[in-house]
């Protein structure tokens, strides 16, 4: 662990030991077998069915099927401009400008470096997570946890890595208060601080093979981890990547798209 990265969690130890919340009522946790799917790009139903797959917050769970609901908790959603009415919780680069992600321009950076900051920040994401359990979701999953591990330059600009946590461990607290699991989304270098000190129950992992990464979750998560791959990353056949040790069961390749099988381009393959 790099010293600025103890440094961070020492932080974001003291800013949760102020806030004390109570023990959360057990949540359900995804299945470690069965047939998984990664569905954000549109929803179906395969032959022979599903035991877990991800959806979109605004899509539909997937009857019979454990169902964990995407919520964007640290960028906005593509095209939802509401934001630039709140441009002080958006991340601003060294021109002032507003600041995108480079690889999802349509997508805002949120800025959760303060305690106001992320105040306000919950109360516009936080309907967002309690929609999916009155949905009918089992689990939640907070995408783009690392954007302070990216944004870390005053050329793009600065996000304050413990302000982040922080607002993750205050989107923890309201899932399982919603009866919602929540899902760590990638970040492998903290994963046993998601999961001891802010409280997330499982992980959602992509290219982890790729970038020699999954240990670090089943370390913090045994297998309790979903990984999704893609082909342009992975660098090695599919089904050797799957015959690897460790390699876990709820191990799926996918296309970037995340499409349909009606889509050009569609993959789905699970070890």
């Amino acid at each position: 662990m790099t010293r600025r990265l103890a440094l961070v969690l020492a932080s974001v130890l003291l800013l949760a030991s102020c806030a004390a919340p109570g023990p959360a009522a057990p949540v359900a946790l995804p299945p470690t077998h069965g047939t998984f799917d990664y569905q954000l790009g549109g929803t179906y139903t395969p032959p022979g069915g599903l035991d877990v797959v991800v959806r979109d917050a605004t899509a539909e769970p997937a009857g019979g099927a454990y169902t964990i609901c995407y919520v964007n908790g640290f960028q906005t959603q593509p095209g939802d401009d509401r934001w630039l009415d709140h441009e002080d919780l958006l991340l601003h680069d060294g021109d002032g400008q507003v600041a995108v992600d480079p690889d999802w321009p349509d997508e805002y950076v949120l800025d959760p470096s303060t305690a106001g900051q992320r105040e306000q920040i919950l109360a516009l994401v936080g309907p967002a997570v309690t929609g999916c359990a009155d949905a009918g979701f089992d689990a939640v999953e907070l995408d783009n946890l690392d954007t302070w591990t990216r944004f870390d330059d005053p050329a793009t600009g600065v996000i304050d890595p413990a302000g982040a946590l922080a607002l993750a461990a205050a989107y923890v607290e309201l899932a399982h208060d919603a009866g919602l699991a929540v899902g760590q989304k990638n970040a492998a270098e903290i994963a046993a601080t998601a999961r001891d000190d802010l409280g997330f129950d499982f992980a959602i992992a992509e290219e982890c093979l790729a970038y020699d990464e999954c240990g670090a979750y089943t370390a913090a998560y045994g297998e309790h981890v979903l990984v999704v791959e893609y082909p342009d990353t992975l660098g090695t056949p599919f089904e050797e990547a799957c015959a690897a040790p460790g390699t876990l069961p709820l191990t799926i390749l996918r296309d970037r798209a995340l499409g349909t099988p009606d889509d050009p381009g569609y993959v789905h393959e699970q070890c």
